[in-house]
């Protein structure tokens, strides 16, 4: 009802409330104007009600759909190989993003373990999978060791690194934080543990858990090769 008086209140107040209201040369009755406000926000909120109850139609992937959030996420950081890298350098190509650091004791050796089992899984599709492992730690992470780390878990794998600001930059294009810990032998690093896959076109598609299973991460990957 008193959406009913809000609505009658601006209609009274318009000057040509009169015209608007004028069906044929005679004044439309004020207690048929009350029926037709009232249907009027009847049939509103129905619709509105219909609306909210449309079904969603779910998602093909596993990992979490983030095309909205990361549309702008880049990076400008060197691989272990001494070559400066961009996001842009692996269009077509799906590619899967971790952050992390080598002296990580549990995280990011099972998620790049997992990785490698995913890259075995995918076979001949093996061939358009870049994975690239983004170190938070360059104070430690040298290009040396960033070489011989990920080349235990598979030789295409590739590290890229930055000096701080670098690596701030690229960590928070993705929303990715991380926060240094003492310890008795230095300092350990909090940070989060997701996997971003990016599309052949290099949209920031999906967000995968970790330690999601290797196969449903197989799915999604073939799902993106395929352009869906």
């Amino acid at each position: 009802m008193w959406l009913l008086n809000v609505t009658e209140k601006i209609v009274g107040e318009c000057p040509a409330h009169d015209e608007i209201n004028r069906v044929q040369g005679t004044l439309l009755p004020h207690r048929w104007r009350n029926m037709v406000v009232q249907k009027f926000w009847l049939s509103l909120t129905l619709f509105l009600l219909a609306a909210c109850d449309a079904p969603k139609l779910p998602s093909p992937f596993h990992a979490s759909d983030v095309t909205a959030r990361f549309e702008q996420a880049t990076f400008q950081l060197t691989d272990q190989h001494g070559q400066t890298r961009t996001l842009a350098d692996f269009q077509g190509k799906v590619v899967v993003v971790f952050f992390g650091y080598t002296h990580c004791p549990d995280v990011c050796p099972t998620t790049l373990a997992d990785f490698a089992q995913v890259m075995r899984l995918l076979n001949k599709d093996a061939d358009k999978v870049q994975v690239l492992f983004v170190t938070l730690d360059p104070e430690r992470d040298k290009p040396d060791m960033l070489a011989k780390y990920v080349s235990q878990f598979n030789r295409t794998f590739l590290a890229l690194y930055g000096n701080e600001l670098a690596t701030a930059q690229a960590a928070k294009s993705f929303n990715v934080t991380y926060q240094k810990q003492p310890t008795s032998s230095g300092y350990s690093l909090d940070h989060s543990d997701g996997s971003f896959l990016i599309d052949p076109k290099g949209r920031v598609r999906l967000l995968a858990p970790y330690a999601q299973p290797s196969t449903l991460m197989v799915e999604d990957i073939r799902l993106l090769l395929a352009g869906v």
